[in-house]
């Protein structure tokens, strides 16, 4: 296989181009929430979750395009919460990924509202699979009813919404390990799992498929937040791409700074040989998908 670098460069730009073709034209009278919904979207990023979806899609033998307008929901929806975590009442940053945030550039009131939008919108672009229904008898209703339903469910309140509530609420306290289990399961995974259950749902996979999907999901996505944490304490500004220490500096107790860095490496490692281990049990392959899953854990920045 190519360089992961290389690869994945292929597939953010392919990714990129499904996700801003269901962004809505900015014009009319509420142009000025629209530009900034643009602005939030076209924030520098990876596209992890559409690529994640699009490409366990395949790996179950879908070909339709029925999975484009999820992939664009699932970013849209992972893109407000970014806008909304900017904002002052929640983690008050001027910039990510190196652009001034959403609220810096067209005022709170409009970040709150352009966050707002692209989550209803989200909805709106995914429930316009079911068109797709009259277009390719090959696409089940059934299929794209459950993928709108694991799209709201592992947005809201059981999953990453709810993972926010608890991370904010339990700020500046002393966590024990199953609390910060349960805020990375939710604010971090629960995405990761929508991605791939979505990917695999609407390719038809068996309801033992899904479910192996979201376990692999899951613990991709602990694994990705532990390595965070370590990376947060190991790693510099230069290499990391934005501040080191911040979680020290905000008094925010981590999976690393609770159990330390060789503990925190190892969990890591025993996450990830679980992943790739039932990745590996499954009678369908995908060795972009299975490769990207480590790159995605064991990265630098």
């Amino acid at each position: 296989m190519a360089d992961m670098n290389t690869l994945l460069k292929d597939k953010i730009a392919e990714a990129q181009q499904i996700v801003y073709a269901y962004l809505p034209a900015v014009e009319g009278y509420q142009r000025t929430c629209l530009e900034a919904m643009e602005y939030s979207v076209h924030s520098p990023g990876k596209r992890i979750r559409p690529i994640l979806m699009l490409e366990t899609y395949r790996m179950f033998g879908g070909t339709s395009k029925v999975i484009e307008p999820f992939m664009a929901a699932l970013e849209f929806i992972h893109s407000y919460s970014l806008v909304h975590d900017d904002l002052p009442a929640m983690d008050n940053d001027d910039y990510r990924r190196g652009q001034l945030t959403t609220h810096k550039k067209y005022g709170e009131s409009m970040g709150i509202l352009a966050g707002d939008a692209l989550l209803n919108y989200a909805y709106e672009v995914a429930a316009g699979a079911f068109e797709l229904v009259l277009e390719d008898e090959s696409v089940s209703p059934f299929h794209v009813a459950k993928s709108l339903q694991i799209l709201g469910k592992k947005a809201g309140i059981y999953g990453m919404v709810g993972g926010q509530v608890v991370d904010v609420e339990k700020e500046g306290q002393s966590l024990d390990l199953a609390t910060i289990d349960f805020i990375y399961r939710l604010k971090t995974g629960a995405l990761l799992e929508c991605a791939m259950m979505i990917g695999a749902t609407l390719a038809n996979a068996s309801d033992k498929d899904v479910h192996i999907m979201e376990e692999i999901a899951t613990k991709v996505g602990i694994a990705f937040q532990i390595q965070d944490d370590i990376l947060d304490i190991t790693s510099t500004t230069e290499v990391l791409g934005k501040p080191v220490g911040s979680d020290e500096k905000n008094n925010k107790e981590t999976y690393a700074s609770k159990v330390g860095i060789e503990k925190a490496k190892e969990e890591v490692q025993r996450l990830t040989d679980e992943a790739i281990a039932l990745m590996d049990g499954l009678d369908y392959k995908n060795d972009f998908l299975r490769e990207l899953l480590i790159w995605m854990i064991h990265r630098e920045k």
